[in-house]
């Protein structure tokens, strides 16, 4: 397999952690996204989308990082990253996607450099509207977390969830956005850390890390 990422992309993290938990090798393939590196001829005869990450497993291309973790854990289902029953699977994709489409799209690397660029808007204004977008984002999650509290987002071992959760936060506090109001959320949080799968993927153990 291939992973075609960005070490600082938090979608990119999201699949790491998820070939990690599954023991899972690869051949890391690093695309800079702040130096354009997506947009480039080689890069684009890959990805239409021109985005990371993109998992070439064979013949196989797949991109979309909740997508790439689905099909890991259909071809690779042990340990799995969804529950056996439909409704805990239900859960856990809920939970996933709180945070890839009601967090993650609002702070991505091009909206921000739109904000900035086209809208004219200045560096601290861009800032609040990445913190707020991520405080109250997560205030939803802490919410569903402590309905239903666990050690993972959901139950006893890490699933989904879990993946995203961890490199929003990372990417929560390169921005210095607020976690005290979400305890739940940071005990979480922690739990993951403890594991290696999580620690050893992280952006700045990554070959193309930057200091």
């Amino acid at each position: 397999m291939e992973l075609f990422n960005y070490w600082r992309s938090s979608a990119s993290y999201r699949v790491r952690i998820a070939l990690a938990l599954k023991g899972l090798d690869y051949d890391y393939r690093p695309v800079h996204l702040a130096r354009n590196e997506q947009f480039r001829e080689s890069y684009a005869a890959v990805s239409a989308a021109r985005l990371v990450p993109l998992l070439r497993d064979g013949g196989t291309q797949l991109t979309q990082s909740l997508a790439i973790i689905e099909y890991l854990d259909e071809t690779h289902p042990e340990p799995p990253l969804l529950p056996r029953d439909a409704a805990g699977r239900a859960r856990v994709r809920a939970l996933a996607l709180d945070i890839a489409c009601e967090i993650h799209p609002l702070n991505n690397l091009r909206v921000l450099r739109y904000l900035v660029r086209d809208l004219g808007v200045a560096e601290e204004g861009k800032d609040r509207w990445y913190r707020h977008w991520v405080e109250t984002g997560l205030e939803v999650v802490e919410r569903q977390l402590a309905a239903r509290p666990s050690r993972y987002c959901h139950g006893d071992a890490p699933t989904m969830a879990d993946c995203l959760l961890v490199p929003q936060i990372f990417n929560a506090r390169r921005f210095d956005c607020r976690l005290d109001h979400v305890p739940q959320v940071m005990r979480v949080f922690d739990a993951c850390m403890a594991l290696d799968a999580f620690e050893r993927t992280r952006p700045e153990a990554c070959p193309d890390a930057e200091p």
